[in-house]
């Protein structure tokens, strides 16, 4: 990494850090509890999500470039292994990444970030699939 790279703001800076990732998360499952489109992938969930809430916080927080708070809680996070008990096809993919562009958009996430995003949120949405369909 270069010294122009390592200067550069973190996908956590651009969103606007912890306080603006967590109201990206809650509103995230915000909508994943309110919307009828969303009930594939809210089945997946507790009744109660709070845990939900918390992991996926922790999990961004590091993933977009800020504090490490997963994998210091848990270690590496092992995305594939610990979603392979519920079935994951295309439509359960779709919905996720529905509900985050949606969650982005009402929270006020910069367009180009929003792309940004959804293009790496894609790539490991698909690579999360388990089943055909």
């Amino acid at each position: 990494m270069t010294s122009e790279e390592s200067q550069q703001p973190s996908a956590f800076d651009l969103i606007g850090g912890a306080d603006r990732l967590r109201e990206l998360v809650d509103r995230f499952y915000d909508l994943m509890d309110l919307e009828p489109e969303f009930s594939g992938i809210r089945a997946m969930h507790p009744a109660a999500l709070d845990s939900s809430r918390d992991k996926l916080y922790w999990f961004l927080s590091g993933w977009l470039g800020g504090p490490n708070l997963y994998i210091e809680r848990f270690g590496h996070p092992r995305l594939r292994a610990r979603h392979l008990p519920f079935t994951i096809a295309s439509a359960e993919r779709d919905q996720w990444l529905r509900c985050m562009a949606l969650a982005m958009q009402d929270v006020h996430i910069e367009d180009s970030l929003q792309e940004r995003l959804m293009s790496s949120f894609y790539q490991t949405a698909d690579w999360m699939r388990n089943t055909h369909g």
